[in-house]
């Protein structure tokens, strides 16, 4: 009974990084376009960071943590959301939400070398094979030039891919670092320190802050959307899984996330989908397909209890 109820979990919480995540794209690219980034994402990680930390006390959770485990958590939420989030939704500015994902797609590779670098874990075959896959689907994908000629679209690129480094060295870093054990506790401290270091960074490049009642109902609903499932959900369901399944299993949401952020940014926002996209989109998928196929994944059942 408890593999089988393990087992729902890391599915549910694998569908929540996959086809959440990827839906963030394009709740970011609409409120990005009304409020000022570094604002706009320290407001939403705050509010969910507090949510989660009323509905611990509702529910008799303690959120009681050592002072250890509270410096793990303020690197942690920089490394994913003050930096690795904040940084990505202020290059929404430039870059379309379709390619921004295509772009973090290569974190898996990152991840993989990082492991290789740090851990010295040995890369398996398959995994190899899904990598190179992955970024034969994102040069079939970016390399339509209409995409990367706009204004500061390179600059963009290049914010998103220190992002992804970010990313990768905190996937690292977490799965090893002393946390809180109970996942919907830790992410309420990344949440809420990480929201608090992108205010600070929001006041530091000058931006200019409005109360939600300002704003027009689209951004109002994006960012409920935006806390309740984009962070709390989608991001308790991103450390369970970094504590139940190797870090590079989770990067795979990388692959998936390009795929709904360009079906829903073709929808609402009318971006462009080629047959070269349609085609990489089918790469890139077949990649995710090879990485999960490696020895240690098998079964989702099949997993290692970490204990902090």
């Amino acid at each position: 009974m408890d593999n089988q109820r393990n087992t729902t979990l890391i599915i549910l919480a694998f569908f929540a990084i996959y086809v959440i995540w990827g839906s963030t794209y394009l709740m970011n690219k609409i409120a990005v376009t009304e409020l000022p980034p570094f604002m706009l994402a320290g407001v939403r990680f705050v509010t969910a960071g507090l949510l989660i930390f009323g509905i611990a006390r509702i529910t008799g959770k303690s959120i009681k943590i050592t002072p250890r485990q509270f410096i793990n958590t303020v690197i942690a939420g920089f490394l994913f959301l003050s930096f690795g989030n904040g940084v990505v939704v202020w290059a929404l500015r430039y870059v379309d939400t379709g390619f921004a994902a295509l772009e973090i797609a290569a974190q898996p590779l990152v991840i993989l070398l990082m492991m290789r670098v740090f851990q010295g874990k040995k890369i398996q075959s398959m995994s190899i094979i899904g990598v190179i896959l992955g970024f034969i689907g994102i040069y079939l994908l970016v390399g339509q030039k209409e995409i990367i000629a706009r204004e500061n679209a390179v600059l963009g690129m290049i914010m998103i891919f220190a992002c992804m480094c970010s990313w990768g060295y905190g996937s690292l870093f977490v799965g090893k670092a002393d946390l809180p054990r109970n996942y919907f506790v830790n992410t309420g401290y990344q949440m809420f320190t990480g929201g608090i270091l992108l205010g600070i960074m929001s006041l530091a490049f000058g931006e200019s802050w409005s109360v939600p009642w300002a704003w027009s109902e689209k951004v109002q609903w994006v960012m409920v959307l935006l806390v309740v499932f984009g962070s709390i959900v989608a991001f308790t369901s991103f450390n369970y899984l970094l504590k139940t399944v190797s870090p590079e299993k989770v990067a795979t949401s990388t692959y998936v996330n390009p795929i709904v952020a360009l079906l829903l940014g073709w929808y609402f926002l009318d971006e462009k989908i080629t047959m070269q996209s349609l085609l990489a989109a089918v790469v890139l998928l077949t990649g995710v397909y090879f990485i999960n196929t490696t020895k240690k994944w098998v079964v989702f059942a099949r997993f290692r209890k970490r204990t902090h």
